[in-house]
């Protein structure tokens, strides 16, 4: 299995998108005369860096789309509501709004579309017994699509990346209900969407990374580098060592899904094309998991009567409301809103600037 990582810089980064999609010979999974659904990813409905998909690499993505033959009238550019997010104000804070409006595109959000009950044919882990039924938006049925994640820590999963940018594509808003058992959840949405979609590609932001207590208050620092699989699995294998230099088996959903045939998560069976002759040629960004303290309080009431009290009734609208003014106010004001103006004097920064 093949995994491309490139180097990349503020100056070349629409040349290097299209370079990494290349290099993992995207135009084999995403055929031109196909439809294909773009999947954005949206941890914070507020602009900060590394915690969405970037403007940069979804304009250098869809440059890359249209000049190989793609058409807007086949195309579609997604990401789902969360309990704590908005993803038509995020669209319109991170800027994708500019660049959809560029191609002719508009943003849909998933929480506006169909969504169906499906029976899967290969039996799942734990979804069904957790949501009592599999529903995906109709829209994705025999679809392709790209995926377009960050390079950042989570506070649940330890990373989050090509696998987990599935969480808001093929679960509801309730998704929150998954964290206890995110690992398991993880590989059953990679079953889901190998049986009812049809292509799947990444292409990983590592422009900016986003490290510490993610997937929103985090460190953000400069990682300059792309990758792109069409192996969801391997791009996570890939992206897990140079965030850790972890072997990608000690992550839980990464030796379940190469365990089950659902991709490569052997470093030693995946080759490494682009800026980077193998595995060990690769940057090492030194990256460490913390937990913010809602992610902590949640795993510390994991399987208590407490937990399923507070998730499980009316009385949940009090955790959506602390974990809203924890971080939009708390967070963002004491912290976040400084490390944004220190980012906004970044090469990266002003690219963001000039959308």
């Amino acid at each position: 299995m093949k995994v491309a990582v490139v180097k990349t810089t503020p100056e070349t980064i629409f040349f290097d998108v299209e370079r990494v999609m290349d290099l993992a010979d995207y135009k084999k999974t995403l055929p031109p005369a196909d439809d294909l659904v773009l999947k954005l990813n949206l941890s914070w409905t507020k602009f900060y860096p590394a915690c969405s998909t970037s403007v940069w690499v979804l304009d250098g993505a869809l440059r890359a789309l249209f000049g190989c033959g793609h058409s807007k009238d086949r195309m579609l550019v997604v990401e789902n509501r969360t309990v704590v997010t908005d993803p038509k104000e995020g669209s319109r804070l991170n800027k994708w709004d500019s660049v959809l409006g560029k191609y002719g595109l508009s943003f849909t959000s998933l929480a506006d579309v169909e969504w169906v009950s499906v029976r899967p044919k290969r039996d799942l882990i734990i979804f069904q017994d957790m949501f009592e039924e599999v529903r995906i938006p109709r829209l994705l049925i025999g679809k392709n699509i790209l995926h377009l994640p960050t390079v950042k820590t989570h506070g649940h999963s330890v990373m989050t990346g090509s696998i987990k940018n599935a969480f808001g594509a093929f679960m509801t808003e309730v998704r929150h209900k998954a964290h206890s058992k995110i690992h398991e959840v993880l590989v059953d949405l990679l079953i889901i969407q190998d049986e009812f979609c049809e292509g799947t590609f990444s292409v990983t932001d590592g422009t900016v990374l986003g490290d510490g207590a993610g997937p929103r208050t985090m460190i953000w620092k400069d990682g300059n580098i792309l990758m792109a699989s069409s192996d969801m699995v391997a791009s996570d294998a890939i992206q897990t060592w140079i965030m850790f230099h972890m072997d990608p088996f000690e992550l839980a959903f990464l030796k379940k899904a190469h365990d089950l045939g659902l991709g490569v998560a052997d470093p030693d069976q995946i080759e490494i094309v682009g800026d980077f002759t193998s595995v060990g040629a690769l940057p090492f960004f030194d990256m460490k998991a913390k937990r913010s303290p809602v992610i902590s309080w949640d795993r510390t009431l994991r399987g208590s009567f407490l937990r399923d009290l507070l998730f499980e009734t009316s009385l949940f609208q009090l955790c959506i409301w602390a974990s809203e003014i924890y971080h939009d106010v708390f967070w963002y004001n004491l912290l976040g809103k400084s490390r944004v103006k220190e980012f906004l004097k970044s090469r990266w920064g002003q690219l963001y600037e000039r959308f």
